[in-house]
């Protein structure tokens, strides 16, 4: 059973590979290796649609593709927009938790017998570790070199380096029709504290309204 955090997804590829058009199902088949799919979750949060209407829609649209991938359920958290807005950026809210607890319930369920994570968030390794004392595997598919996200890779019984060979022909641009649009660029993005030395490099800043969604934490 995979769970991706889209959020940390888009932003790490954005960062490490400078193209975000990845075909996810081929993505995912890239992480089983020949191995049975459960069941794919996607995480991500939800942009106001009062507050954005633009990216309100054209998320929509991506958010339905994603569901549309066999086997695959999406989960969102939301946006919290304060009083300070669109000086203030607005900051997720439920992603986290959401990931955390359906990967210990479905453990507890004996619904998987390894669960591969998406994500780079040190937060979430004491879902890993309740996942493993339940008797189950826990691979984590990390972008960066081995000093990123350095407790996650402590915890897991398996890292999967997610470089350039594991992306080779997961792109949409390589496949003679793209079976799903590109994800588009509003993707809202929980913020790395790039501060610390186990988080991920922050991406290159291209925009106001990109920074805007690059600063703000849960």
């Amino acid at each position: 059973m995979i769970f991706i955090d889209g959020s940390n997804m888009y932003h790490s590829l954005k960062s490490y590979f400078k193209r975000t058009d990845v075909d996810l199902a081929l993505f995912n088949q890239k992480l089983l290796e020949k191995r049975r799919l459960v069941r794919v979750y996607y995480y991500n949060a939800v942009v106001g649609k009062v507050e954005e209407p633009e990216r309100f829609k054209d998320q929509e649209k991506y958010f339905q593709i994603v569901a549309s991938i066999p086997y695959t359920e999406l989960r969102l958290g939301r946006l919290v927009y304060t009083n300070a807005w669109p000086n203030s950026p607005p900051f997720e809210k439920g992603v986290d938790v959401q990931l955390a607890t359906d990967m210990i319930t479905h453990a507890y369920k004996n619904n998987y017998d390894v669960a591969i994570l998406v994500a780079g968030d040190n937060d979430y390794v004491g879902a890993m570790q309740a996942v493993k004392d339940n008797g189950k595997h826990v691979e984590v598919a990390l972008f960066g070199q081995e000093r990123t996200s350095r407790q996650l890779r402590d915890v897991a019984d398996r890292v999967i380096p997610i470089d350039g060979y594991l992306m080779r022909g997961c792109w949409k641009s390589q496949l003679h029709h793209a079976r799903y649009p590109q994800q588009p660029s509003f993707q809202p993005q929980r913020h790395f504290d790039t501060r610390r030395e186990d988080s991920l490099e922050a991406p290159p800043i291209e925009s106001y309204n990109e920074w805007n969604y690059m600063r703000f934490e849960e």
